[in-house]
C-alpha cells in the first residue's frame, strides 16, 4: 500500500542516532543513514525528507529522553546530592559506549555551526531546556546555593559542555566526575567527604 512505511519507526530512529552519534552530523551522509538503518534512501527521503529532517526528529526524540531523565536525577534530598547525580548522569552519557559516543548535542553544537539554522535552533533550544530543568530540580530540593538559580544552572549547563570535550580529549570518567564535584562544591559550599 502506497504511503505506509513498513519498517519499526522506533527502531530506525534509534539506529538513526547511532549514525549521527558515531560520525556526527556533517560527516553523516544519506548512504550512511540507509546502511545504518537497514532503510533505503529513497524511503528515509520519503519519509523524512532528507538528513536535517531526520536529525531533528532523531534529536527531538533523543533530547527529550535526555532532559527526563536528568529531572529524574535531580529528584534528590537536597542540592548537593542532585547536583551529584545529575553530573554522574551526563558522565554516564558522555562515556557510554565502546567506543564512547560523547554527546550529540555538544558535538552537533560544534559540528553545525551556523551552516544549519535549524540544526543549530534545535541544540541550542536543547540547551535552554536543560537550563530550565536543572534550575526547577534545583529549587524543589532542600539546601542552599551561592549563587541564584538562574546562575547556578546555566553554570552547570555549561560546564556539562566542558566535560564533554573534556570527554572527547580522552579524560576518564573519574576524572570527569572529579571536576564535577569541584563545581558542586562551589555552588552549595559543602566540601565533599575527604577534601
Amino acid at each position: 500500500m502506497a504511503g505506509v512505511r513498513r519498517f519499526d519507526e522506533g527502531d530506525v530512529l534509534g539506529r538513526a542516532l547511532e549514525v549521527f552519534g558515531t560520525h556526527g552530523y556533517r560527516a553523516t551522509s544519506m548512504l550512511d543513514l540507509a546502511a545504518g538503518t537497514g532503510v533505503q534512501r529513497g524511503s528515509l527521503y520519503h519519509a523524512y525528507g532528507g538528513k536535517e529532517q531526520l536529525f531533528l526528529k532523531v534529536f527531538g526524540d533523543y533530547s527529550g529522553r535526555f532532559l527526563a531523565e536528568a529531572a529524574r536525577e535531580l529528584r534528590r534530598a537536597d542540592k548537593r546530592a542532585a547536583l551529584l547525580a545529575f553530573f554522574d548522569f551526563c558522565v554516564r552519557t558522555f562515556t557510554a559506549g565502546a567506543p564512547s559516543r560523547g554527546c550529540l548535542s555538544t558535538r552537533t553544537a560544534v559540528d553545525a555551526g551556523t551552516d544549519v539554522p535549524a540544526v543549530q535552533a534545535a541544540v541550542r533550544g536543547f540547551l535552554g531546556d536543560l537550563e530550565d530543568v536543572v534550575r526547577d530540580g534545583l529549587a524543589a530540593v532542600d539546601g542552599d546555593l551561592t549563587v541564584d538559580l538562574a546562575a547556578a544552572a546555566r553554570l552547570v549547563v555549561t560546564t556539562t559542555r566542558g566535560l564533554a570535550v573534556l570527554e572527547r580529549a580522552h579524560y576518564g570518567p573519574a576524572e570527569l566526575r572529579d571536576t564535577a564535584a569541584t563545581l558542586v562544591t562551589a555552588l552549595t559550599g559543602d566540601p565533599l567527604p575527604g577534601r
